[in-house]
C-alpha cells in the first residue's frame, strides 16, 4: 500500500482549546457547533441528516469509512454536518454493495475533514465542558485568524435553521391510492420517516417550513407530521403558530424531536439548550404506558422543559430518558397529539420504537 504524507490540521474549541490532526485532502475551513454521536455504525445516515445542520461530527467509532458508501442510504440530498473529525478515516472500502468511497463522496461535497485526532480526549473535552462552536482548518490559516473568524459565529442558541433545510417546494411521496393523506411539515425531515409512513398505506404531501395551515389543510389530509430538524426551536414562532391551528382542528398530530419540541411550545412549554445534547443509536428510554423500556436512536440538543410539563392541565409525560431523566416523549389528554424526542424511524438504529407509526395510523382510523 502507497503511504501518503497528509498535511497537518487542528480543530479549534471556542474556549481556545486546541486539538491537532491531518488532513484527508480536501482544503478548507468550516465551522460548527462540535458535538458528538456515539454510533459504532450508519455515518451516511447521520452525515446527511437534516438536523445535524451546522454542527461539526465527532465520531467514537474509531474507524470511519471503512464500508464506503451507498446512495440508498441517505437521509437527505446531500450531506448537512459542517465538517467531521474522526480517529481513523479509511481511504478504502471492503463492503460488496457499496458504490463509492467516503473520500470521493465527501471531495464530491467538498467536506472538511480532520483524522488522526484523539477523538476519546476529545470527547471527553466535550462531555466535561459542554457543547460549544469550533472551527477545523485544513489550510494553514493561523490560530489567531481562525479566533477571530470563530468570535463571528452565532451561538446555536437562539438560531433558527429549519429555513435553511427545508424543501422550497412541496413535493409528495408514496402511492396516491393510499388510504391515509398525511401533511408533512418539512422542519428537516429524514427520508425514513416518509419511508414508514409510506409503507404503512400513508401517500403523504410535504410542505415547506413556512406552509400556512391554509397550505396543509388544502391538502385535505387525514392527519399531519411536524417532521424533526436542526437549531433552536423557540425562533419557529410562525411554525409554533400553525401547530396551535393544527391541534386546534381535532385532527390528529405526530411530532418528532423538533416537531416534539414545536408541540411543546404551542402548548406553552419551553424549551431550553442542554449542556450536551443526545447523539447516538443505543440511548435508553422508558415507556412509562407500557412499562417497557427501548434502546432508541436520538439527535437533539434542546430539550423540552420537564417541570412546566409536569404541571400543564393536558399534557402528560409519556417517555422518559433513563440516563437524565429528560422528557423523551409527551400526549395530549384531550387531543389525538403526541410527540418523541427521539427518532423511531431510526437509520440508523434500532427497532424498538417503530410502533409509534402505527399508534398514529391507528389515530387516523
Amino acid at each position: 500500500m502507497k503511504y501518503n504524507t497528509r498535511p497537518q490540521a487542528i480543530l479549534l474549541l471556542a474556549d481556545g482549546t486546541i486539538f491537532h490532526g491531518k488532513s484527508i485532502g480536501i482544503s478548507g475551513t468550516t465551522f460548527g457547533e462540535v458535538c458528538f454521536n456515539t454510533g459504532m455504525t450508519g455515518y451516511q445516515e447521520i452525515f446527511t441528516d437534516p438536523s445535524y445542520f451546522g454542527q461539526i461530527m465527532v465520531a467514537t467509532n474509531p474507524h470511519i469509512g471503512n464500508y464506503g458508501v451507498n446512495e440508498n442510504e441517505v437521509e437527505s440530498d446531500g450531506i448537512k454536518i459542517a465538517g467531521l473529525v474522526c480517529k481513523n478515516f479509511s481511504f478504502n472500502h471492503s463492503r460488496p454493495d457499496s458504490e463509492s468511497d467516503l473520500y470521493a463522496y465527501f471531495e464530491k461535497q467538498n467536506l472538511v475533514c480532520i483524522s488522526d485526532v484523539d477523538t476519546r480526549a476529545l470527547v471527553s473535552y466535550i462531555r466535561d465542558n459542554g457543547a460549544q462552536n469550533a472551527v477545523i482548518s485544513t489550510d494553514g490559516t493561523s490560530v489567531e485568524e481562525l479566533k477571530k473568524q470563530l468570535a463571528a459565529v452565532p451561538d446555536m442558541k437562539g438560531l433558527e435553521l429549519a429555513s435553511t433545510v427545508s424543501t422550497k417546494e412541496p413535493y409528495f411521496f408514496g402511492d396516491e391510492n393510499a388510504t391515509y393523506k398525511i401533511a408533512a411539515l418539512d422542519l428537516g425531515i429524514k427520508r425514513n420517516i416518509l419511508r414508514n409512513l409510506a409503507k404503512r398505506d400513508c401517500y403523504i404531501k410535504v410542505f415547506p417550513y413556512n406552509s400556512s395551515f391554509a397550505d396543509l389543510q388544502s391538502f385535505n389530509p387525514n392527519g399531519y407530521f411536524l417532521s424533526n430538524g436542526p437549531g433552536d426551536p423557540e425562533p419557529l414562532t410562525v411554525v409554533q403558530s400553525v401547530a396551535k391551528e393544527i391541534i386546534n382542528s381535532d385532527k390528529p398530530l405526530f411530532g418528532i424531536c423538533l416537531g416534539h419540541q414545536i408541540i411543546a411550545l404551542a402548548n406553552g412549554v419551553s424549551t431550553y439548550k442542554m449542556f450536551n445534547g443526545h447523539r447516538g443509536i443505543n440511548h435508553p428510554v422508558m415507556n412509562i404506558l407500557s412499562g417497557k423500556g427501548e434502546i432508541t436512536s436520538q439527535n437533539h440538543g434542546f430539550a423540552v422543559n420537564r417541570e412546566e410539563l409536569e404541571n400543564h392541565a393536558d399534557l402528560e409525560i409519556t417517555h422518559y430518558h433513563i440516563n437524565d431523566n429528560t422528557v423523551a416523549g409527551m400526549q395530549m389528554k384531550s387531543k389525538k397529539c403526541f410527540s418523541v424526542q427521539y427518532h423511531p424511524e431510526a437509520s440508523p438504529g434500532p427497532h424498538d420504537s417503530s410502533y409509534l407509526f402505527d399508534k398514529f395510523i391507528e389515530s387516523l382510523q
